[in-house]
């Protein structure tokens, strides 16, 4: 029987690339020079730290460029408000991986509201599709592709 997987990941490793060449840039750049601004990433969180708040907004803006780049989807990022203090300001950027339970229900109900001849299941972080007709799961991918859960979605696992 057909079926596929609708998940959310992001590749870790091309993340840590990008934070990796915004932090070079950072260190390169005119603008920054004697200020105290750094990225800092550990797994899924980044944490940009600056000496203003103007600075964090500048350093932003550089990661989501070096994320598209490296066509790491932005809308997996859950951003934080920045923290300042008198001589500091700091933001963290939390990087979503999976399906949370509420979003794979929407998912499920809108696969259901749409009366296919498939059926639709939650395991896990990731929502499994199965149908009898590999037709009826293109209409499905299709549907979902066009439907926004406020976070980027991959088809996985299609199988015949």
């Amino acid at each position: 029987m057909p079926s596929f997987d609708v998940v959310s990941e992001v590749d870790l490793q091309e993340v840590r690339n990008a934070v990796d060449q915004a932090s070079r840039e950072v260190g390169t750049r005119f603008d920054f020079k004697k200020a105290n601004a750094k990225f800092e990433q550990t797994g899924a969180e980044i944490i940009l730290r600056a000496d203003v708040e103007f600075q964090l907004q500048q350093m932003m803006d550089i990661l989501k460029l070096k994320l598209v780049k490296r066509n790491v989807d932005i809308g997996s990022m859950d951003i934080n408000e920045p923290e300042t203090t008198i001589n500091a300001a700091r933001q963290q950027v939390i990087v979503r991986q999976g399906i949370d339970s509420d979003t794979c229900r929407k998912v499920v109900k809108a696969i259901k509201a749409a009366k296919l001849k498939v059926q639709a299941q939650v395991q896990g972080e990731q929502v499994r599709v199965t149908g009898k007709k590999r037709d009826d799961l293109q209409q499905a991918i299709a549907l979902l592709k066009g439907a926004d859960f406020g976070l980027p979605i991959q088809y996985i696992n299609f199988r015949d």
